[in-house]
Formats: C-alpha cells, sequence, structure tokens
C-alpha cells in the first residue's frame, strides 16, 4: 500500500512540475545597492530527476558621468538532483550536485588609477541530498537540501551547507499570487553566513490575456554575506517574464 502510494504521489508530481517547468527572466531594482539586476532562471524535470540554474548580472559599470555602461558583476549556479528510484518509498529522495562561481569588478573605470579593479566569487562544488515535502495538490512545496560544500582556495572550517527552498502557489486562494524563495546557511573560513531571497509575485498578467507576465519583488536579507559583515536587509522591486 506503501509503495502504490509513493508511485502516485510522484506521478502526480512528475506531473505539476513538468506543467511549471519553465525559464523565466527577472528584472529588479536595488534599492539597498542602487542599481538593477537581471537573473535568468530555469527548473526543467526528466526520467532522471531535475535541472535548475539560474544567471545574475549586476548593471552598476559606471563612466565618469555617473552612466552605466555595462554589467560590473555576475554569479552562475547550475545544481542536478539525480533521482531513479521514483517509483519506491524513498521517492523524495534525490541526490544532488551544483557548481557556484562568479567574478565582478569594484570602483569607476574613468576614475585614476587604483580606483577600479577586478574580484573572483570562488567557484564551489557542492555534493549530498534533497528532501522533497509537499502538499496534497502540489501548490505548496518544500526542498531540503544537506550538502557537502568545497571552495576552490577558500577554507572553510565546517565544508557544509543546509537549504531550504519553498513555493506557496496561489497563496491565500488570490489565483496568481506565489511566495517562493530560499535560505542557505554554510560556513567561510570560521564565520556563518546566512543567505535569504524571499519572493512575492503576482501573476497580473493574466487580467489581460498575457499569463507570462508577473510582478513583485524579493527582500534580500544576509549575515555576513558577500564581504558585508553583520546583518542586512535589501529590498528589491521587480518583473518576471516566463517563457
Amino acid at each position: 500500500m506503501l509503495k502504490k502510494f509513493f508511485i502516485a504521489a510522484f506521478a502526480l508530481l512528475a506531473m505539476a512540475t513538468a506543467a511549471n517547468a519553465q525559464t523565466n527572466l527577472q528584472v529588479f531594482y536595488d534599492f539597498g545597492r542602487g542599481h538593477f539586476t537581471t537573473t535568468l532562471e530555469g527548473f526543467h524535470m526528466d526520467n532522471w530527476g531535475n535541472t535548475f540554474f539560474f544567471i545574475d548580472y549586476d548593471y552598476n559599470d559606471r563612466d565618469n558621468t555617473g552612466k552605466v555602461f555595462s554589467p560590473n558583476n555576475t554569479y552562475f549556479e547550475i545544481a542536478r538532483c539525480f533521482n531513479f528510484w521514483q517509483n519506491t518509498a524513498v521517492a523524495p529522495l534525490s541526490l544532488q550536485i551544483e557548481y557556484n562561481g562568479g567574478f565582478g569588478t569594484w570602483g569607476n573605470l574613468a576614475g585614476a588609477p587604483g580606483e577600479y579593479g577586478a574580484f573572483p566569487v570562488n567557484s564551489a562544488f557542492l555534493a549530498g541530498i534533497d528532501w522533497f515535502i509537499h502538499s496534497g495538490d502540489f501548490k505548496n512545496t518544500l526542498n531540503l537540501k544537506l550538502l557537502a560544500k568545497h571552495f576552490v582556495n577558500l577554507p572553510s572550517k565546517v565544508p557544509m551547507q543546509f537549504t531550504a527552498v519553498w513555493g506557496c502557489q496561489d497563496l491565500f486562494t488570490l489565483p496568481g499570487l506565489r511566495f517562493s524563495g530560499f535560505a542557505d546557511f554554510w560556513c567561510e573560513g570560521s564565520n556563518l553566513v546566512i543567505l535569504s531571497e524571499p519572493q512575492l509575485w503576482y501573476q497580473i498578467g493574466h487580467l489581460f490575456g498575457c499569463d507570462n507576465f508577473n510582478i513583485g519583488g524579493e527582500v534580500e536579507l544576509s549575515y555576513n554575506f558577500a564581504g558585508m559583515q553583520g546583518f542586512h536587509v535589501m529590498p528589491c522591486a521587480g518583473a518576471k517574464w516566463v517563457f
């Protein structure tokens, strides 16, 4: 009986996720940092599991007049979950591998020598497990991940990362209102780092026959993240187009 339950549940999951499999483009204005950011994001299911990726660009390289002329930071993340036991009692469990990395610049390119430079976002390789939890109609989902994390040329006292990813569709029974996001906890050196980005989107396009268009935003909540010590709140407003 238990096996039949998980077979049926995973079949529903596959259908629900396939219906929501997508690539989307998000455009934000970051009020905390004073610049625009774009995120190209994709999530896709297949018979072996699923793949998730996103690419961020910050647009804040300025000339001597203050005009933005190019992106100044980029960050890339791709994660693959493997699940070859979809018809068993442990169907919610997946094995995950992941890569993170990026590159950025600082200062004014048109300034005096030494006022402009570049920095790496050290490559990180992760591997571990993912456990999927959901409501009966799959509108509310939660993924819990425990991953070993190895930075290249960056020590970590505790080389692990814990991640929670959630999604709540039709929040407060309002069609098209979605609350989603993630929270990451990891260690760099001996410092705990926390990053969370809860998002709220409303599928406003369905009001005028264009379901692809969403408006909303996110709040970046961080602790000891990206060189900023302590706790910080960075609100963003944006729009999202689902391809």
